[in-house]
Protein backbone atom coordinates (compact mmCIF):
# COMPACT_ATOMS: atom_id res chain seq x y z
CA UNK A 1 0.00 0.00 0.00
CA UNK A 2 1.29 3.39 -0.91
CA UNK A 3 2.16 5.81 1.47
CA UNK A 4 -0.95 8.42 2.28
CA UNK A 5 -0.34 11.69 1.18
CA UNK A 6 0.15 15.00 2.86
CA UNK A 7 -1.35 18.20 1.71
CA UNK A 8 -0.21 20.53 3.66
CA UNK A 9 -1.44 24.34 3.95
CA UNK A 10 0.93 25.63 0.68
CA UNK A 11 -0.59 22.82 -1.34
CA UNK A 12 -4.78 23.66 -0.17
CA UNK A 13 -3.32 27.95 -1.09
CA UNK A 14 -2.51 26.54 -4.48
CA UNK A 15 -5.36 24.44 -4.96
CA UNK A 16 -7.91 27.36 -4.11
CA UNK A 17 -5.83 29.18 -6.82
CA UNK A 18 -6.31 26.73 -9.34
CA UNK A 19 -9.98 26.92 -8.50
CA UNK A 20 -10.27 30.82 -8.62
CA UNK A 21 -8.16 30.84 -12.39
CA UNK A 22 -10.05 27.89 -14.11
CA UNK A 23 -12.41 29.86 -15.74
CA UNK A 24 -14.31 28.81 -19.22
CA UNK A 25 -11.97 29.95 -22.07
CA UNK A 26 -13.31 31.52 -25.48
CA UNK A 27 -10.16 32.82 -26.79
CA UNK A 28 -7.26 30.72 -27.28
CA UNK A 29 -4.08 30.47 -29.04
CA UNK A 30 -3.05 28.53 -32.02
CA UNK A 31 -0.45 26.83 -31.34
CA UNK A 32 -0.67 22.69 -30.58
CA UNK A 33 -1.15 20.92 -27.35
CA UNK A 34 1.67 19.05 -27.28
CA UNK A 35 0.60 14.80 -27.51
CA UNK A 36 1.90 13.33 -24.38
CA UNK A 37 0.49 15.94 -22.13
CA UNK A 38 -2.99 15.56 -23.60
CA UNK A 39 -2.86 11.96 -22.92
CA UNK A 40 -1.79 12.50 -19.78
CA UNK A 41 -4.85 14.73 -18.79
CA UNK A 42 -6.86 11.73 -20.09
CA UNK A 43 -5.18 9.58 -17.43
CA UNK A 44 -5.94 11.90 -15.40
CA UNK A 45 -9.42 12.30 -16.52
CA UNK A 46 -10.02 8.66 -15.92
CA UNK A 47 -9.54 8.82 -11.99
CA UNK A 48 -12.54 10.61 -11.78
CA UNK A 49 -15.38 9.25 -9.61
CA UNK A 50 -18.44 7.72 -11.57
CA UNK A 51 -21.56 5.72 -10.31
CA UNK A 52 -20.85 2.19 -9.88
CA UNK A 53 -17.35 2.87 -11.22
CA UNK A 54 -19.25 2.62 -14.31
CA UNK A 55 -16.57 5.55 -15.94
CA UNK A 56 -19.79 6.10 -19.15
CA UNK A 57 -17.99 9.16 -20.44
CA UNK A 58 -16.68 8.65 -24.34
CA UNK A 59 -14.63 11.17 -25.63
CA UNK A 60 -14.16 11.51 -29.46
CA UNK A 61 -11.45 13.98 -30.62
CA UNK A 62 -12.63 15.60 -33.50
CA UNK A 63 -10.36 16.64 -35.85
CA UNK A 64 -11.74 16.37 -39.23
CA UNK A 65 -12.34 19.46 -40.45
CA UNK A 66 -15.54 18.77 -42.22
CA UNK A 67 -17.04 17.76 -38.85
CA UNK A 68 -15.40 20.94 -37.30
CA UNK A 69 -17.46 22.91 -39.97
CA UNK A 70 -21.06 20.97 -39.04
CA UNK A 71 -20.20 21.79 -35.41
CA UNK A 72 -19.58 25.64 -35.94
CA UNK A 73 -23.19 25.74 -38.44
CA UNK A 74 -24.98 23.99 -35.77
CA UNK A 75 -23.22 26.87 -32.85
CA UNK A 76 -24.37 29.56 -35.73
CA UNK A 77 -28.24 28.54 -35.91
CA UNK A 78 -28.67 27.63 -32.36
CA UNK A 79 -26.92 31.02 -31.06
CA UNK A 80 -29.44 33.22 -33.68
CA UNK A 81 -32.19 31.53 -31.88
CA UNK A 82 -30.60 32.15 -28.73
CA UNK A 83 -29.80 36.14 -29.76
CA UNK A 84 -33.65 35.91 -30.61
CA UNK A 85 -35.27 35.21 -27.19
CA UNK A 86 -33.89 38.56 -26.06
CA UNK A 87 -35.02 41.63 -26.75
CA UNK A 88 -33.34 45.49 -26.55
CA UNK A 89 -29.88 46.10 -24.81
CA UNK A 90 -29.85 42.68 -23.77
CA UNK A 91 -30.37 41.30 -27.38
CA UNK A 92 -27.17 44.19 -28.08
CA UNK A 93 -25.26 42.61 -24.83
CA UNK A 94 -25.69 39.76 -26.20
CA UNK A 95 -24.83 39.72 -29.30
CA UNK A 96 -21.14 41.09 -28.62
CA UNK A 97 -20.79 37.91 -26.16
CA UNK A 98 -18.05 35.73 -27.60
CA UNK A 99 -19.79 32.02 -26.25
CA UNK A 100 -17.47 30.00 -28.24
CA UNK A 101 -13.69 29.18 -30.01
CA UNK A 102 -14.59 26.63 -32.21
CA UNK A 103 -12.82 28.41 -35.06
CA UNK A 104 -9.26 28.94 -32.63
CA UNK A 105 -9.57 26.35 -30.67
CA UNK A 106 -6.44 23.53 -31.68
CA UNK A 107 -8.51 20.59 -29.88
CA UNK A 108 -12.13 19.73 -29.73
CA UNK A 109 -13.79 16.65 -28.08
CA UNK A 110 -17.35 15.67 -28.43
CA UNK A 111 -18.02 14.20 -24.66
CA UNK A 112 -20.86 11.85 -24.37
CA UNK A 113 -22.55 9.52 -21.76
CA UNK A 114 -23.09 6.06 -22.68
CA UNK A 115 -26.63 5.14 -21.10
CA UNK A 116 -26.07 1.54 -22.34
CA UNK A 117 -22.94 0.70 -20.83
CA UNK A 118 -22.59 -2.58 -19.00
CA UNK A 119 -19.45 -1.44 -16.54
CA UNK A 120 -20.76 -1.28 -13.42
CA UNK A 121 -23.77 -3.59 -13.54
CA UNK A 122 -26.16 -1.19 -12.94
CA UNK A 123 -24.97 -0.20 -9.25
CA UNK A 124 -26.43 3.01 -7.77
CA UNK A 125 -28.42 4.23 -10.33
CA UNK A 126 -31.83 2.62 -10.08
CA UNK A 127 -33.43 4.89 -8.84
CA UNK A 128 -31.35 8.13 -9.94
CA UNK A 129 -30.46 6.98 -13.71
CA UNK A 130 -29.31 10.18 -14.21
CA UNK A 131 -25.66 9.48 -11.99
CA UNK A 132 -24.36 8.71 -15.26
CA UNK A 133 -24.60 12.23 -16.79
CA UNK A 134 -23.44 13.47 -13.33
CA UNK A 135 -20.32 10.90 -13.70
CA UNK A 136 -19.30 12.51 -16.53
CA UNK A 137 -19.57 15.39 -15.94
CA UNK A 138 -17.76 15.01 -12.82
CA UNK A 139 -14.78 14.03 -15.45
CA UNK A 140 -15.24 16.73 -17.42
CA UNK A 141 -14.55 18.87 -13.87
CA UNK A 142 -11.49 16.81 -13.32
CA UNK A 143 -10.23 17.11 -16.69
CA UNK A 144 -10.71 20.80 -16.57
CA UNK A 145 -8.98 21.52 -13.73
CA UNK A 146 -5.74 19.53 -14.96
CA UNK A 147 -5.63 20.97 -17.78
CA UNK A 148 -5.76 24.71 -16.14
CA UNK A 149 -2.92 23.18 -13.60
CA UNK A 150 -0.83 22.83 -17.04
CA UNK A 151 -1.41 26.31 -18.55
CA UNK A 152 -4.34 25.00 -20.87
CA UNK A 153 -8.00 26.80 -21.01
CA UNK A 154 -11.01 24.96 -22.20
CA UNK A 155 -14.35 26.13 -23.09
CA UNK A 156 -17.56 24.15 -22.48
CA UNK A 157 -19.81 24.78 -25.50
CA UNK A 158 -23.89 24.33 -24.81
CA UNK A 159 -25.44 26.64 -27.59
CA UNK A 160 -25.61 23.20 -29.66
CA UNK A 161 -28.16 21.22 -31.23
CA UNK A 162 -27.82 17.42 -29.59
CA UNK A 163 -29.15 15.38 -31.96
CA UNK A 164 -27.16 17.37 -34.68
CA UNK A 165 -24.34 16.68 -33.15
CA UNK A 166 -25.13 13.04 -32.61
CA UNK A 167 -25.81 12.88 -36.38
CA UNK A 168 -22.12 14.54 -36.94
CA UNK A 169 -20.30 11.97 -35.45
CA UNK A 170 -22.99 9.04 -36.10
CA UNK A 171 -22.71 7.91 -32.40
CA UNK A 172 -24.94 4.83 -31.18
CA UNK A 173 -28.29 6.64 -29.83
CA UNK A 174 -27.82 5.41 -26.06
CA UNK A 175 -24.88 7.63 -25.99
CA UNK A 176 -26.22 11.41 -24.93
CA UNK A 177 -24.12 14.60 -25.39
CA UNK A 178 -22.79 16.01 -22.56
CA UNK A 179 -20.44 18.44 -23.47
CA UNK A 180 -18.39 20.16 -26.47
CA UNK A 181 -15.15 20.80 -25.37
CA UNK A 182 -12.65 23.46 -26.48
CA UNK A 183 -8.99 23.29 -25.49
CA UNK A 184 -5.88 25.32 -26.13
CA UNK A 185 -3.49 27.76 -24.76
CA UNK A 186 -5.71 31.23 -23.67
CA UNK A 187 -4.83 34.13 -25.62
CA UNK A 188 -5.49 35.91 -22.21
CA UNK A 189 -5.49 35.32 -18.71
CA UNK A 190 -8.40 35.91 -15.87
CA UNK A 191 -9.68 35.17 -12.59
CA UNK A 192 -12.73 36.96 -13.17
CA UNK A 193 -15.42 34.79 -15.56
CA UNK A 194 -16.27 36.45 -18.59
CA UNK A 195 -19.59 37.16 -18.67
CA UNK A 196 -19.27 39.07 -15.30
CA UNK A 197 -16.47 41.38 -17.12
CA UNK A 198 -18.91 41.78 -19.73
CA UNK A 199 -21.62 42.71 -17.31
CA UNK A 200 -24.10 40.10 -18.39
CA UNK A 201 -26.23 40.31 -15.39
CA UNK A 202 -25.98 43.78 -14.66
CA UNK A 203 -29.60 45.64 -15.73
CA UNK A 204 -28.12 47.00 -19.06
CA UNK A 205 -30.57 49.63 -18.68
CA UNK A 206 -28.61 51.38 -16.11
CA UNK A 207 -25.43 49.78 -16.91
CA UNK A 208 -25.08 51.07 -20.42
CA UNK A 209 -24.93 47.08 -21.84
CA UNK A 210 -21.17 47.32 -20.59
Amino acid sequence: MSATPVFDDGFRDKLGELFAWRRDVRRFRHEPVPEALLAGLLDLMQLSPSVGHSQPWRWLRVDDPEQRLAVQASFSHCNADALAEYEGERAALYARLKLEGLREAPVQFAVFCDHATAQGHGLGRRTMPEMLDYSVVAAITQFWLAARAHGLGLGWVSILDPCEIATIFGTPPEWKLIGYLCLGYPEEEHDVPELVRAGWENDPRRSGGR
